[in-house]
């Protein structure tokens, strides 16, 4: 159960666009809003919304890490709950328990089930428990020889190609694909020094390899007083070794196949004991419409936007009137919802050099698009410096439309619109996205790029437009024109 406690003021244990976004919400509720930042992040944007900014440290990252930290800016603040958003410390169960031993409300999961539904071999037994179909796989391999004998009896039952996962693993790390007995053998001990190294943790097991799924998931709320409820379907197929670029909501699926996997996530959350916003990810066959349990993430999702475009919902507010105690009083949304809905994270990335950040670039120039069915959650702004310490994210961009034709259109329209000038970005590689065939058909599964190199072959010429607003840039900070001569 969440704290008694009324929650008053909010602590955002995060940074950049997401604490930006539980920002808004918690002054939405008419309660305080307490950012924490390190040293790389003084002037960033989030500080300037929050009603009171305390400094942490000098980073990077390792003070957003920092559970003990947090909670002294917590216990100075006077805040009586904290909202972790997604990365840094959202799924750490030690974080959700050190909260509930401190009286100060954690606005997710209760620590068991974060602790257990972040391992992945736990996480699959629940579902086996629940009945929901999950894809074959070992228990954690033994250590040594007898790990390698284990997944090499399951390789001669399942057949290759196999996935070597961590168990302690997340966000698309820890994950190797084997074709083969030798690549198994080979990667098993690699495999248990890189978990070590990335999570602490050095289990791993062996799947069966589905090939070329789609990524279907469902979004999941849930009360403390037994309601749980669903918000639809999302696919996030599109992806980069495993990291999810592209978001559409709803999944493309069978009317029947949309309300048996979410009837499965709802049993899924409801069996693991589940609080809060979640996510459970499923793998679909592209041909038979067949799917399988994955695993189920304790946090609110970057992509969570497609889903609150289509249905209204608030999730964020949600969350945070679920942790107050409050019982959940929406209708549940059908999975077969009026319109679609895409999402795309515009990065400071350079697609065509392997996604190289551009960390250190300023943005001399951000003009951003507007217009119906339009949503934008970033942090970036004209003289913006991406920062090499973080992620490259400056904005997530969600558009709407009444069906696919249509929000495809809206999305194209909407990137040329759109102006970055200083850093490289993944606007051209969206736009090379929204001529492709395949996808203005809607037909994409988990091997997307690898199918399509293609999009890569987009043009790097600057626009025009780019040129001129440079120059307008220039003229507007100098306040001379440099070629009026």
């Amino acid at each position: 159960m969440g704290n008694n406690k009324k929650i008053k003021k909010i602590l955002v244990a995060n940074r950049g666009e997401i604490a930006l976004r539980i920002i808004r919400t918690v002054k939405e509720l008419g309660m305080t809003a307490v950012s924490v930042y390190e040293k790389p992040d003084s002037n960033a944007l989030f500080i300037r919304f929050a009603d009171q900014a305390i400094f942490i440290g000098e980073g990077p990252r390792k003070d957003y890490l920092d559970i003990d930290r947090i909670l002294w800016a917590a216990r100075i603040s006077g805040a009586d709950a904290i909202h972790p958003g997604y990365g840094f410390l959202s799924e750490n169960p030690d974080f959700s328990e050190a909260c509930e031993k401190a009286g100060i409300n954690f606005i997710g999961p209760p620590p068991d089930v974060i602790r257990n539904l972040s391992d992945k071999v736990v996480a699959r037994g629940i579902m086996e428990k629940a009945g929901i179909p999950f894809i074959p796989g070992t228990t954690d391999l033994s250590p040594g020889d007898d790990g390698v004998r284990e997944a090499l009896a399951f390789a001669e039952k399942h057949r290759y190609p196999l996935m070597l996962k961590a168990s302690a693993g997340g966000g698309g790390r820890g994950i190797r694909k084997i074709t083969n007995k030798e690549e198994l053998v080979a990667q098993i001990p690699a495999a248990m020094a890189e978990a070590k190294s990335a999570f602490n943790d050095d289990r791993v097991y062996v799947e069966k390899c589905i090939t070329e799924p789609r990524h279907v998931e469902v979004q999941i709320l849930a009360d403390d007083h037994g309601t749980v409820l669903h918000l639809g379907t999302r696919d996030c197929s599109i992806q980069r070794r495993h990291q999810k670029l592209l978001e559409v909501a709803p999944a493309e699926l069978p009317g029947d196949v949309a309300e048996k996997i979410c009837e499965a996530a709802v049993d899924a959350a409801r069996n693991a004991g589940y609080r809060s916003a979640g996510t459970v990810e499923f793998l679909v066959d592209s041909s038979t419409n067949e799917f399988w349990f994955m695993e189920m993430n304790t946090r609110l999702q970057v992509e969570h936007t497609v889903t609150e475009v289509l249905t209204g919902v608030d999730i964020v507010r949600e969350q945070i009137e679920i942790a107050n105690g409050k019982q959940l009083n929406l209708a549940e949304v059908p999975c077969e919802m009026l319109g679609k809905a895409i999402q795309v994270r515009i990065n400071a990335e350079d697609p065509k050099n392997n996604f190289m950040p551009e960390g250190g670039k300023q943005v001399a120039v951000y003009q951003s698009p507007g217009g119906p069915g339009i949503r934008l959650d970033g942090i970036a702004y004209q003289g913006y410096k991406v920062p090499t310490e973080y992620d490259s994210l400056l904005v997530k961009m969600t558009v709407r439309g009444y069906n696919w034709e249509q929000t495809v259109q809206r999305l194209r329209r909407a990137l040329n619109d759109f102006l970055i000038v200083g850093p490289k970005t993944t606007i051209p590689f969206y736009l090379s996205i929204c001529d492709e065939r395949d996808f203005m058909r809607g037909v994409f599964d988990t091997s997307y790029l690898e199918k399509h190199p293609e999009i890569f072959d987009y043009p790097d010429r600057e626009r025009e437009v780019a040129k001129l607003s440079r120059l307008m840039a220039e003229i507007h900070a100098k306040k001379i024109n440099p070629y009026a001569y």
